[in-house]
């Protein structure tokens, strides 16, 4: 027997791991696949945190209280604002902790999905989740068992969870918890059809154990689903392209997206979960990303999302030295593209646009910038659902919450298998944000109780 048992590892997972050894529990982690990582490891390394050292010697002004209204604004207000809450107020302990354990960071990026100031602070995601393991396993409290995956949750008579029951074997107890760490189904086509229908065209990248099992575990004794409605692919994958699994946000450097009818058709600057829909309801489920060499040299290769400099060296670039030269390669009416852009560059000296009411190229941050600078670019852009962004129902202590609001004793969860936090869209670096924090947050309570 141990004191806790975490399905998963990936970032979430070995965060409550190593909260959990820190309060003198020990801990068995079982990983379903040969390797941990999950898709924390496949992601873009960002994380969303306010107030942070490397913000204020970049001369960046943040707070958990802005942070707060970013996330409630880009939600759409129907997250769970005690949730995100919860959030900001443990997510600059969460950043130190992390540095503590030896998780290195790149400088916060300039602009990104949903933010009124720079927040987005980088890792190497593959890295951050070894060296979250192995600052856990140096405890000498954790039982790691990969290649063993949970197939339901045991209950006392209580109704208390306090083990898990793997596909073979005896079961697994756990004195005072199971935390669920098992990421979400975007894997599962079953769960897809039922909750994601209108995204069956786009592109899915996902680490191959995302097959919602930990949310069905938990969903079978009563649990509460939270934000079912709101999966969302990400804007900016190329389409045709299978090496380069990111996608990338040319549109929060400055260009704009039309689709093959040379016409935009979104706010650039919005959510890139809300750009997802918007492409998914153009004519092939494509658009572009048209820029000039201006934006294209704003570009910035330490960032998967912002590298438009490999982009181009890998050839998923179309390039020209004239708009109208660009147009008839990506077979665009030549004389519409180029009212397009000479009606956005009005827009853009005027300060405002009537089309769409972008003000700023991403959320409220960043002055809009012409296209003008020869050569043009364009970059052909489809969605991507890189994650599920929805799932159980937790509270500000990760306890797995029936509808009612009461919680199911012994079980907790945390990352990508929790819903509430994200609400209708999406900040970049919310999602590797919440595996962490609320990973921490999962072992610290798990302890405590």
């Amino acid at each position: 027997m141990t004191d806790v048992i975490v399905m998963g590892g990936g970032a979430a997972g070995w965060s409550a791991a190593l909260a959990a050894t820190q309060a003198g529990l020990s801990v068995l982690l079982l990983e379903k696949l040969a390797e941990s990582g999950g898709s924390s490891a496949l992601s873009g390394g960002c994380l969303a945190f306010a107030g942070t050292d490397l913000q204020a010697a970049q001369g960046v002004e943040d707070s958990p209280g802005l942070l707060l209204r970013d996330l409630c604004e880009v939600g759409q207000h129907v997250n769970d604002e005690a949730l995100v809450r919860a959030y900001c107020e443990a997510q600059l302990a969460t950043y130190d902790w992390l540095k503590a354990a030896g998780v290195g960071f790149s400088p916060v990026i300039e602009t990104a999905s949903g933010q009124s100031v720079p927040r987005v602070h980088t890792v190497d995601p593959a890295d951050m989740v070894r060296t979250l393991r192995a600052a856990a396993e140096a405890s000498g409290l954790v039982e790691y068992r990969p290649g063993v995956a949970a197939r339901a949750l045991i209950q006392d008579a209580d109704g208390r969870v306090v083990g898990v029951r793997p596909g073979s074997g005896e079961d697994l107890f756990g004195a005072r918890a199971v935390i669920i760490a098992s990421g979400g189904f975007a894997r599962n086509p079953d769960l897809l059809e039922r909750y994601a229908p209108q995204y069956a065209e786009a592109v899915f990248v996902a680490g191959a154990g995302s097959q919602g099992d930990g949310l069905l575990m938990a969903e079978a004794l009563g649990a509460d689903l939270r934000d079912m409605a709101y999966v969302k692919g990400t804007f900016g994958k190329h389409p045709t392209d299978e090496t380069n699994d990111h996608s990338l946000q040319a549109v929060y450097k400055g260009a704009i997206a039309v689709n093959q009818g040379g016409k935009r058709f979104v706010n650039e600057s919005i959510s890139y979960k809300l750009l997802g829909d918007a492409v998914m309801a153009q004519p092939w489920h494509t658009g572009y990303q048209i820029m000039d060499q201006g934006i294209f040299d704003t570009g910035d290769d330490r960032v998967r999302i912002l590298d438009f400099g490999r982009r181009l060296e890998e050839g998923l670039f179309y390039v020209a030295d004239s708009l109208e030269a660009l147009a008839a390669r990506i077979e665009i009416d030549p004389d519409v593209l180029v009212d397009t852009v000479t009606r956005y560059n009005g827009y853009v000296d005027a300060g405002r646009d009537p089309e769409f009411n972008r003000t700023h190229l991403v959320h409220h941050h960043g002055a809009l910038r012409r296209i003008e600078t020869a050569p043009f670019y364009a970059y052909p852009s489809t969605a991507v659902v890189f994650g599920t962004y929805c799932g159980l129902r937790i509270d500000n202590a990760a306890r797995v919450l029936r509808s009612d609001g009461s919680a199911i004793a012994g079980l907790y969860a945390a990352g990508e298998v929790t819903g509430g936090f994200h609400g209708a869209a999406y900040m970049t670096g919310s999602a590797l944000g919440k595996a962490v924090v609320f990973g921490r947050l999962a072992g610290m309570a798990a302890a405590a109780q």
